[in-house]
């Protein structure tokens, strides 16, 4: 059972180096990988580059950075830097996204899963080949010089935070895994594993890693830890994409997903998404309890395997 955790950066002091430090906590507690989520502040694949290069013990990921108002090259060339400066530590976790992206840039969120598609088959051109001839109807990829960084390789996982059908059926067919928040025990076991896997299959590609984002948080009050999971977590209740995966749950809301209890109630909450079909968990605290609460629950499943 591999285990990693989502990072944010802390609220005060510089930022980089505040998560840097935490990236090091992480280690210590047994954790092996760190993941970045990509806001509107910081650049989430510049600094999980950092994090690599400064905690050599950590695999480093992106969860996940969204594909509207940002090209193929681009995405590619910086995730391509990052793989060649960790050697070879760094995946690239992709999103759609929401119409949040219309507002904030000013671009259409429309058709999403074909540029989904459009992007991950001229982004994994570019890795594979350092280019792309790629003339499709919502992207061009056509550099008119290799996009080759020495030392990179040719294998940049690319994994997509894909949950509904069809966005499942393009990530089995064309990324390398897939990266499900909100997605419980029963909905990965019942929709999410088998629907992705069977798209692998059918392109005569092997299963896909799927590495299933979990907030958990070891506590002995739990009535605490409940009441801020409600209000950090309310926004998901109002994005469809992950409505949807709450309500096949059966659960009411996304707090209602959040592992909140004693460490033996935890990680017995973690194995079951494993015996789900997850290859990997991701712990993410999302701000539950604070930064000591936090380090009580990585210390209290990091060993877990």
């Amino acid at each position: 059972m591999t285990l990693g955790v989502a990072l944010s950066t802390p609220g005060d002091g510089n930022a980089v180096d505040g998560v840097v430090a935490l990236a090091r906590e992480a280690v210590s507690a047994g954790l092996t990988s760190a993941w970045l989520g990509q806001r509107f502040d910081y650049d989430a694949i510049t600094l999980a580059g950092i994090i690599g290069r400064e905690v050599p013990e950590l695999q480093v990921g992106t969860s996940a950075v969204p594909i509207f108002a940002r090209h193929p090259s681009l995405v590619i060339g910086q995730a391509q830097t990052v793989q060649a400066a960790t050697h070879g530590r760094f995946q690239l976790g992709l999103a759609l996204g929401s119409a949040l992206t219309e507002r904030a840039f000013g671009v259409p969120f429309s058709r999403p899963v074909a540029l989904l598609r459009e992007f991950l088959t001229s982004a994994r051109a570019l890795v594979t080949t350092g280019t792309a001839d790629h003339h499709g109807e919502l992207l061009t990829v056509a550099p008119p010089f290799p996009a080759v960084v020495p030392g990179a390789g040719t294998d940049l996982p690319i994994l997509v935070a894909a949950m509904g059908p069809k966005a499942l059926a393009v990530s089995g067919e064309l990324a390398d895994g897939i990266l499900p928040f909100l997605a419980g025990p029963a909905t990965l076991e019942r929709h999410i594993v088998p629907a992705v896997n069977a798209a692998a299959e059918a392109a005569g590609r092997s299963p896909v890693r799927v590495i299933a984002f979990v907030a958990a948080v070891v506590t002995d009050d739990v009535e605490a830890g409940r009441e801020a999971a409600h209000a950090s977590m309310g926004l998901y209740n109002t994005i469809p994409s992950y409505r949807r995966v709450i309500e096949l749950e059966g659960a009411r809301e996304a707090a209602d997903l959040a592992l909140v209890g004693s460490a033996a109630h935890v990680r017995a909450g973690v194995k079951r998404y494993f015996d789900a079909g997850a290859t990997e968990v991701v712990l993410t605290q999302k701000d539950l309890l604070g930064v000591g609460v936090q380090r009580e629950t990585w210390n209290a499943l990091g060993d877990l395997r």
